[in-house]
C-alpha cells in the first residue's frame, strides 16, 4: 500500500508512525537482554491502532469506495474507532462506532468529544447477530457512501504493520532483534511486523502475549481454539481466527493472567516512568518473560499500544482494582517468576 507513504501527505495522517523505540531500562538490567517497547501511545490519536486507521482510509480512498462527504463505520473496543474517528476529522468524513458497552468510559467519551455518533451496546458473543461488529456492518450497509472498515477481516490491517511497523523496527535496530513480543488484538501487529522481520531473518522469534479469555494461546500451543478465565485487559484476545491473525509467523504463546498485567502495569509507573494501558502491560510481561527464557544478551522488541489515561477508572483506580481482588502494592521483580 504504497499510498501510505505518499509524501504529498500531510496533516495528522502524515503524522502517524515513526514512533520511537524506548528501553525499559528496570526489566533490561534484571534480565540481561535489551528490552525495547515501540511506544506507540506517541501517534497522534493515542495508539497503535492509528497505524490501521490511516491504512484503512487511505485505501478505500484510492479504491474510491470512500468519497468526499462520507462515513467510516466501525466495530471496535475503542483504540481503532479513536484513530479512524481522528483521521477522518482530518479528511472531511464523518464516523459511526460501535462499541462493547463493558470498555472504560474514557475511551467512549472521547469518542463522542471527537465528534463520532458512538453506539454502546450490550456485550454478546460473536455468534449472536447484535455482537458490536455485525451492528457495524449493518449500520454502514444501509447508508450511502459509507464503508465498513472492518479491522478483524480488512488486510489493509496487517499490510500496515508489514509496510510501517516491521521496516521501523528493522531499521531502529539495525537488524539486531531477535524476538518480536506482542498481543493480537486483531491479529495484524503481530503478524504483519512479524512477517518482515522473519522475512529479513528467519531465526527472529516471534511470540504471542495473550490475556486470558482469548482463544490465542490454545491455537497456537494445540492448533484448537480453546479458552478459559477473563482478564481486565482491554481490545486483545480473540476468540476466533480472523485473517489477520491467519498464517502469522508465531513461534510460541505466552499466557498473561490480571495479577501478572496489573504488577507489570505498575512497574512501568513506578519504575520506568510509563503510564500505559492493559495491552502494554501484557506485552512488557510477556517480553520480560521471553528474555528471560532466552537468556543474556538479546534483543526483545515489543509495543507500548496505548497510554494509561484510558485507564485511569479501573486499572489505575485502587477501589477499582481492590474489587476485582488486585492491589497496586509494590512487588518487586516477583512477578516475573511466580
Amino acid at each position: 500500500m504504497s499510498q501510505m507513504l505518499n509524501s504529498s501527505h500531510t496533516g495528522a495522517i502524515a503524522a502517524v508512525g515513526n514512533t520511537p523505540l524506548i528501553r525499559l531500562n528496570k526489566l533490561s538490567e534484571h534480565t540481561g537482554c535489551e528490552i525495547l517497547a515501540k511506544a506507540e501511545f506517541l501517534n497522534p490519536g493515542g495508539s497503535v491502532k492509528d497505524r490501521i486507521a490511516r491504512a484503512i482510509i487511505l485505501e478505500a480512498e484510492a479504491q474510491g469506495r470512500l468519497k468526499p462527504g462520507g462515513v467510516v463505520v466501525e466495530g471496535t473496543a475503542g483504540n481503532t474507532g479513536i484513530g479512524l474517528t481522528m483521521l477522518a476529522n482530518a479528511r472531511g468524513y464523518r464516523t459511526i462506532i460501535t462499541i462493547p458497552d463493558n470498555q472504560t468510559q474514557e475511551k467512549i467519551d472521547f469518542l463522542r468529544l471527537l465528534g463520532a455518533e458512538v453506539h454502546a451496546v450490550p456485550v454478546v458473543p460473536f455468534a449472536n447477530q447484535q455482537h458490536f461488529c455485525h451492528q457495524a456492518r449493518r449500520l454502514a450497509e444501509g447508508l450511502p457512501n459509507a464503508i465498513f472498515a472492518d479491522q478483524f477481516n480488512n488486510l489493509a490491517n496487517r499490510r500496515a504493520h508489514y509496510e510501517t511497523t516491521g521496516p521501523e523496527i528493522w531499521a531502529q535496530t539495525g537488524g539486531k532483534v531477535d524476538a518480536l513480543v506482542a498481543a493480537a488484538g486483531t491479529g495484524g501487529t503481530i503478524s504483519g511486523a512479524g512477517l518482515f522481520l522473519k522475512e529479513r531473518n528467519p531465526a527472529v522469534r516471534v511470540v504471542l502475549a495473550d490475556p486470558l479469555g482469548s482463544a490465542l494461546y490454545s491455537y497456537v500451543k494445540t492448533g484448537e481454539l480453546d479458552s478459559d478465565g477473563d482478564s481486565m485487559a482491554e481490545g486483545i484476545g480473540i476468540g476466533r481466527l480472523v485473517p489477520n491473525f491467519e498464517g502469522a509467523p508465531v513461534d510460541d504463546a505466552l499466557q498473561v493472567d490480571d495479577r501478572a498485567l496489573v504488577a507489570t502495569a505498575y512497574h512501568l509507573v513506578r519504575e520506568e516512568g510509563l503510564l500505559l494501558g492493559t495491552s502494554a502491560a501484557v506485552n512488557v510481561w510477556a517480553a520480560a518473560r521471553t528474555a528471560l527464557a532466552m537468556g543474556p544478551g538479546h534483543t526483545i522488541v515489543t509495543f507500548l499500544c496505548d497510554g494509561g489515561q484510558r485507564y485511569l477508572s479501573r486499572l489505575y483506580n485502587p477501589v477499582w482494582l481492590a474489587e476485582q481482588g488486585h492491589s497496586a502494592a509494590s512487588t518487586g521483580f516477583g512477578f516475573l517468576t511466580d
